[in-house]
């Protein structure tokens, strides 16, 4: 049986950025932007303010997975190599998926 102790934030926090995403329903193509083929900074969602709280909610993310690392539950019945190993793939994967979906609506438009 897989033992998800240690993965819960990034699993649970994974699907709520998700979900998050279909609701604000950013734009996906450079041609829907409101500066198409002009200069300028324009938002890839419907409020401007969702590109800094989009950013918000992956620094979250990440500082929450960080905090899931450090917890005794995560620790329970392991060695040191193996809570290591699963706290570093857990952060990188983590840092990874950040990176791709902030660049992804981030620079859409700008």
């Amino acid at each position: 049986m897989i033992k998800f102790s240690g993965f819960w934030a990034l699993l649970t926090g994974g699907a709520a950025i998700a979900v998050l995403l279909a609701v604000l329903d950013p734009i996906t193509r450079p041609e829907d932007c409101a500066n198409y083929g002009g200069n300028g900074n324009a938002s890839a969602f419907d409020n401007p303010g969702w590109d800094l709280g989009f950013s918000l909610v992956l620094v979250c993310w990440l500082a929450a997975i960080a905090v899931e690392q450090t917890l005794p539950v995560t620790r329970r019945h392991r060695g040191g190599v193996e809570v290591a190993a699963r706290a570093l793939g857990a952060l990188t994967l983590a840092v990874v998926a950040s990176c791709y979906l902030f660049l992804q609506v981030a620079v859409l438009c700008h």
